[in-house]
């Protein structure tokens, strides 16, 4: 295998799930360890917890990626006594770093969420609690015309362009550009001293703000002059919507006990729980992974049939069972399905890489 630092693996990561996606308050990112330390073998988990540090050790494994931070609070002392103590000191012992991405990935494209919805075969996922838009650049740049064509191909395939289902998307007109070069001017066309008329193309096209620095580098790098004319202006329309939790709908309806079944089968559950008459009609679901009772209201302001999600309890089920929506409390531990996912998305960025799923079941809830 190539030699890869934890800090590569850590980009890749947050170009799928990038931190800014994260609620403010949740620490992901690195948890504890060392970025710059080779990378030799991965472990993908949902929680790290003793268990999965010993299975760790114990596969030679020196880079957890884990779902749920090992700190969701600041530690002011660690006492290898107990619990949490004996984590850090093992982790510390063996040289094992630990990354996170919650929050980010449950919001992310193709994170968490998505993960779940498409399990269950939903069409046209949206999100169910959008949290953030990405903001719009129109980017315009002037290039001769014989270059046009090579200057919006390089822009539409590093990432510009993208306007819902549709990428390369751009406008250009033709006009004629003047400029004169100076002294000390190593110009592409035309002569120092006088000014010089061009045939070129005005390209306008639109750019999420992320990825404007990169569009920028691409643009001068493509542009045959030595000098580039571009514009950028910020534009009122939004973005790429990113959010918890998502909406999608099934391809037929079905009854709340057989879509529940599927719902267990789906997530590999020994129990779930649902409330509802069995016999409903279920074809709008609404879908949140990990602790998501209070987004009720907002399953039922998308006309959800049902809205699945862990950790609900008495009186807010009740609430949604006389506003008409079904609940189905599949579980926290249905985000398990990251472990497998987040090793194929690592495996197909780094296919030399040794990368394992934990096995160990950190459900803390067992069934009678």
């Amino acid at each position: 295998m190539n030699s890869v630092q934890h800090d590569a693996v850590f980009k890749k990561m947050e170009e799928w799930a990038p931190l800014s996606l994260a609620y403010d308050w949740d620490p992901v990112g690195l948890q504890i360890g060392d970025a710059s330390h080779t990378t030799k073998r991965v472990m993908t988990t949902l929680d790290v917890t003793e268990s999965v540090v010993d299975e760790a050790i114990q596969y030679g494994v020196n880079l957890i990626i884990s779902h749920h931070p090992l700190f969701f609070k600041s530690i002011q002392h660690i006492d290898a006594q107990l619990p949490k103590g004996k984590i850090i000191q093992k982790l510390m012992k063996h040289d094992i770093t630990v990354y996170a991405s919650h929050t980010n990935l449950d919001v992310a494209e193709g994170g968490v969420n998505d993960m779940l919805g498409g399990a269950l075969a939903l069409k046209q996922m949206r999100p169910l609690q959008p949290t953030q838009s990405e903001n719009l650049i129109k980017v315009v740049v002037f290039v001769p015309k014989d270059y046009a064509t090579s200057m919006k191909e390089a822009l539409g395939n590093n990432g510009a362009g993208y306007i819902g289902n549709y990428s390369h998307c751009s406008f250009e007109t033709i006009g004629t550009g003047s400029f004169k070069p100076l002294e000390g001017s190593n110009p592409f066309i035309g002569t120092t001293e006088k000014v010089e008329e061009v045939e070129e193309c005005r390209i306008e096209t639109i750019v999420e703000e992320k990825d404007l620095a990169e569009i920028i580098q691409v643009m001068k790098q493509e542009h045959p002059y030595e000098e580039v004319a571009y514009d950028l202006y910020p534009v009122q329309q939004s973005g790429k919507t990113y959010g918890l939790g998502r909406f999608g709908e099934l391809d037929s309806p079905l009854p709340l006990l057989e879509f529940s079944e599927q719902v267990k089968v789906a997530f590999e559950m020994d129990h779930i729980r649902f409330a509802g008459d069995s016999n409903k009609p279920i074809q709008k679901v609404a879908i949140l992974g990990g602790s998501g009772e209070k987004y009720i209201s907002q399953a039922l302001k998308q006309g959800a049939d049902v809205y699945i999600t862990g950790d609900t309890t008495f009186h807010p089920v009740q609430e949604a069972l006389d506003s008409g929506l079904a609940v189905i409390d599949a579980g926290h531990y249905i985000e398990k399905i990251m472990k497998e996912n987040t090793k194929d998305f690592l495996t197909n960025e780094f296919p030399d890489m040794n990368i394992v799923v934990s096995s160990v079941n950190t459900n803390p809830y067992q069934f009678v």
